[in-house]
């Protein structure tokens, strides 16, 4: 049966984040090279990003570098060398946004059409395949159907955001932080103006909302629809979340690699991408990582709920409801397990988020060592669980990969051999030590200490599920032989596995030079964001439901006033520039 690999792509701010996501279960990893990366913070250099390629190599695992900026024309030969820079140390693909780079002299990599291209119709994903990408990523804003509909008229593998921050524009569309403060999002410096309060005006100047964070969304989760995805044609499930820490990336990947292990348990027509399985020695929860809530956002169409209007910050995991407070203490009814040092929060009265840390626990009661303004009622939230997050910093993610053995005799000695079980086409590697050999007074004990030493592999990548003894007689071998086979054995088989992935990554077809189009880095249109959220649909004054005419509203923070307007025909909302 022909089975199809599913990615799970994580990201990674720097090589060690990286690292972990790989060892927590991601199929490949994303990263910003030394420049043009669409994250101003989140550089590396080569050194690091050849460490990182080696050690995802083990796991036949991929490393993708973004180079997903608009490009000045003094700046296209660095990006070419930086290309060349980054096949030569071992990445998998870059993430492009620049359409001039098609016209550069690069190296064989092949290249994936970032989410910036604004990937949200057939013709575009058509046009995409025939200039040569290798893989597409796709607009959050799509449904299930327009996917589907993608999938059948293009053959280009599908790429999808399952979890992370929105961006309530469309990728690639949004100019409002360069007209405001001449930081571009489409250069890598989004100073995230939507995550702002912002007053709503109406045509006559009357505040309808004051203080609101009307243009901030929820945090994606896809979770409940990984399957629904994978029918639909998508092959790479995308994580956000390149500025986040190592402990956010580890526990939102070890949730999607458990989610999709599942779907492969019952269907033998998919398969991970890679290779290794992990365990984890802390609870597996997204809620304990950074979200402002979660919204399936349109994958089912438009619904109630997707923005979060009253704070763009963590919120964390649900606990409880207040069941009787004093000043300086509360009693929360909860089923989860308090610790001292937890940090709890809520919304006041006025919906403001209000921060108090559990200086003391017992049990359910918590104290404080100042007043916290909570009530009866009040649904609280923790959004740092001080237990778990010791837990998931000191985790590794122990991810190995299985392999059989043979402990054999030869002529001058003993052999050591391995071999990869989900990979039995690679080659038997071995490892030999000569010595003159005893035959055991003890076969049993001799036997069960062989055993016992050659199965140890400790802290190695690889996990010994089979030995086999191959000896004319019993034998007594001494711990440090077989520990120097391993040794050696170990370092063979990592050699391999790089060197395979190495030699194995895809390579770019180019047919002749492509004519694209050239898109000024400083240009900022009359539209300066285009949105799949309507501001009316999500307060009530959606045309279709109050029959009422979607006029213009505005929207107010300081001294920062823009104009909406709604195309009610097609569902978008866009945001005009002062001027118009």
């Amino acid at each position: 049966m022909k089975t199809t690999r599913i990615e799970l792509l994580s990201p990674a701010k720097d090589c060690e984040v990286g690292m972990a996501a790989i060892n927590h279960g991601a199929d490949a990893v994303y990263i910003g090279g030394p420049d043009f990366g669409a994250r101003e913070k989140a550089s590396n250099n080569m050194e690091d990003i050849e460490r990182l390629c080696r050690h995802a190599a083990l796991f036949d695992a991929k490393v993708y570098v973004t180079l997903n900026t608009l490009l000045y024309d003094n700046e296209l030969e660095r990006a070419r060398k930086m290309a060349y820079d980054c096949w030569n140390v071992g990445v998998d693909a870059l993430i492009v946004q620049d359409m001039q780079l098609l016209q550069l002299d690069l190296p064989p990599i092949p290249l994936h059409a970032s989410t910036q291209c604004d990937n949200l119709t057939v013709e575009k994903v058509q046009m995409l395949e025939q200039l040569g990408f290798s893989q597409v990523v796709l607009g959050r804003e799509l449904s299930i159907k327009q996917i589907q509909e993608i999938r059948e008229k293009t053959s280009v593998p599908l790429e999808f955001f399952i979890h992370g921050a929105l961006c309530v524009s469309h990728s690639g569309q949004c100019y409002l932080s360069q007209y405001i403060g001449n930081r571009s999002a489409n250069r890598g410096a989004c100073a995230q103006p939507c995550r702002l309060p912002w007053d709503l005006l109406d045509a006559n100047g009357k505040e309808l909302f004051k203080n609101r964070h009307l243009l901030c969304l929820k945090d994606l989760n896809n979770s409940a629809h990984l399957e629904e995805l994978i029918d639909a044609g998508i092959t790479s499930f995308k994580i956000e979340g390149r500025m986040k820490d190592a402990d956010y990336v580890k526990n939102v990947t070890a949730y999607y690699r458990q989610k999709l292990d599942a779907i492969f348990s019952r269907r033998h027509d998919l398969r991970q991408a890679s290779l290794g399985h992990c365990s984890y020695s802390f609870e597996v929860n997204p809620e304990k990582s950074f979200n402002r809530g979660f919204t399936d956002f349109f994958i089912h169409g438009r619904q109630e709920g997707i923005d979060a209007p009253f704070t763009p910050k963590s919120m964390g995991e649900y606990i409880g409801v207040v069941r009787w407070c004093n000043p300086l203490r509360m009693e929360i009814e909860t089923g989860k397990t308090l610790h001292n040092g937890d940090g709890l929060c809520f919304l006041n009265e006025n919906n403001e988020l209000q921060g108090l840390r559990a200086d003391v626990v017992n049990g359910q009661t918590v104290s404080c060592n100042r007043p916290h303004g909570a009530q009866r009622g009040t649904k609280i939230y923790r959004n740092y669980d001080i237990e778990w997050q010791k837990q998931v910093d000191a985790s590794n993610g122990n991810r190995k990969i299985d392999i059989n053995l043979t402990l054999a005799e030869t002529e001058t000695g003993y052999e050591l051999s391995a071999q990869h079980i989900s990979q039995p086409e690679l080659s038997i590697l071995n490892s030999q030590f000569s010595i003159d050999k005893i035959t055991a007074n003890n076969p049993e004990k001799a036997t069960e200490n062989i055993r016992k030493k050659a199965l140890q592999w400790g802290d190695t990548v690889f996990n010994p599920i089979n030995l086999e003894l191959q000896f004319a007689e019993p034998r007594l071998i001494p711990a440090s032989v077989i520990g120097e086979m391993k040794r050696n054995l170990v370092e063979k088989m990592m050699s391999e596995l790089i060197e395979n992935h190495r030699n194995n990554r895809m390579h770019r077809v180019v047919s002749g030079k492509v004519s694209t189009t050239t898109i000024d880095p400083d240009a900022i249109p009359e539209r300066l964001m285009t949105c799949h959220h309507c501001i009316r649909f999500a307060n009530g004054m959606c045309s279709k439901e109050t029959g009422q005419k979607a006029t213009p509203l505005w929207i107010r923070n300081g001294s920062n006033v823009f104009r909406l307007e709604f195309d009610c025909r097609n569902c978008l909302m866009y945001v005009l520039s002062e001027n118009n």
